[in-house]
């Protein structure tokens, strides 16, 4: 065992790993509601990480010790740890991909695929010539060449998942209850230091402290979004109000909006298309609003759009731009019937403490409504 090395500090940090990921499975903060998929996903990455921890001591225990044995368990322990970094990297693509698009893509499919197949070959070769690392006649373990392509592809993984966040995080503000580069921020900083400073062992506690951040986040999720749609909810709404009084702002500039005939796609094409009606009108509002504003579901089929700055036309804009994209939805849809919505909306000048602009919008937002059954007998078929 090198001398340098304080194995005693190894040990620490991987059983304080353990103990996070422990805590995660015990409590099933693992376990999403209505996400089933990101569970498991989330489930692998907290076992695959707890694995890391307790065999990651045996790597430091067992380095210059002589016999056999120990070279056996220096290169399995060493060749599995490596597969780890893949692993989890994939993991954490694999989780924010599903989180932002419920799916994967063919060309994500394609990456990784590329970067699994080359780190496994690399280790298959490393089993008869030593090219990632290598244990010498002391049983030492040293780093090789390729060593560096599993930073560097760990690297990419982690990048690419903040690069895929930031995009989405522009269209749809909601996400900021799950910030990639902030969970995933532990991990970098730990490959960072344990790349530059050979002989500690500080990643293992680093993807330990990044996965439960990425538990917490998704919990947090649940408080905040709404499941069916991904909109905040009543519960941020709340938020949103009580920090508007306390910066006392006296400009608002809001909107809600409600389906019409939205009981008779219930009743006539089934609660499931009801529930897909609510959706794409929610996607709508992510694609219009993006980053200028807050898109909430208020209750049932109904929907408010709290803007970021209170500005003269903004709130006529946004009902232009909102009601286009209606109409482009509905001219590409292919449904049985139209998508349409009543929308009330102003810039408000908010008295005293009481932000009484959600009375005022859904006054207008129903004034829209009644228009609009003037000229239409709620079949609302095409």
């Amino acid at each position: 065992m090198d001398q340098g090395v304080n194995i005693q500090s190894v040990f620490i940090a991987d059983f304080i790993g353990c103990l996070v990921l422990l805590n995660i499975i015990l409590t099933k903060g693992w376990k999403i509601p209505t996400r089933e998929q990101e569970s498991r996903i989330l489930l692998l990455l907290v076992i695959a990480s707890l694995v890391n921890c307790v065999i990651d001591p045996l790597a430091f225990f067992f380095d210059g010790r002589p016999g056999q044995f120990s070279f056996m368990v220096l290169f399995t322990v060493n060749t599995i740890l490596f597969l780890y970094n893949l692993a989890v990297g994939l993991g954490v693509v694999f989780l924010v991909c599903y989180h932002l698009h419920k799916k994967i893509n063919m060309a994500q499919n394609i990456m990784v695929g590329l970067m699994l197949l080359t780190e496994i070959l690399l280790l298959v070769i490393n089993i008869f010539t030593p090219t990632v690392f290598s244990i010498d006649a002391g049983n030492r373990y040293h780093r090789e060449n390729f060593y560096m392509v599993f930073v560097l592809f760990g690297f990419l993984l982690i990048m690419y998942s903040w690069a895929i966040y930031a995009v989405e995080r522009l269209k749809n503000g909601s996400l900021r209850y799950f910030p990639v580069w902030q969970f995933m921020m532990p991990a970098f900083l730990c490959i960072i230091v344990q790349t530059m400073n050979y002989g500690i062992s500080i990643q293992p506690v680093g993807y330990a402290v990044s996965i439960n951040a990425i538990a917490i986040c998704l919990q947090n999720e649940c408080i905040y979004i709404d499941k069916l749609t991904g909109a905040f909810n009543r519960s941020e709404l709340d938020k949103i109000i009580l920090s508007l009084k306390k910066k006392k702002i006296r400009k608002v500039a809001a909107l809600m909006l409600d389906l019409n005939d939205f009981k008779l796609i219930n009743d006539t094409y089934s609660h499931n298309e009801g529930d897909a009606a609510l959706v794409a009108l929610a996607d709508i509002l992510f694609f219009v609003v993006q980053n200028h504003g807050i898109v909430i579901r208020f209750a049932g089929d109904e929907f408010i759009v709290i803007l970021n700055k209170a500005e003269p036309d903004a709130v006529t804009e946004l009902r232009a731009g909102i009601q286009r994209a209606i109409d482009d939805y509905n001219r590409n849809s292919g449904k049985p019937y139209v998508l349409s919505a009543a929308i009330g909306g102003d810039m408000f000048e908010m008295s005293g403490d009481d932000p009484d602009f959600l009375r005022k919008i859904d006054e207008l937002m129903y004034k829209d409504k009644i228009e609009y059954y003037k000229t239409h007998d709620r079949r609302g078929k095409r």
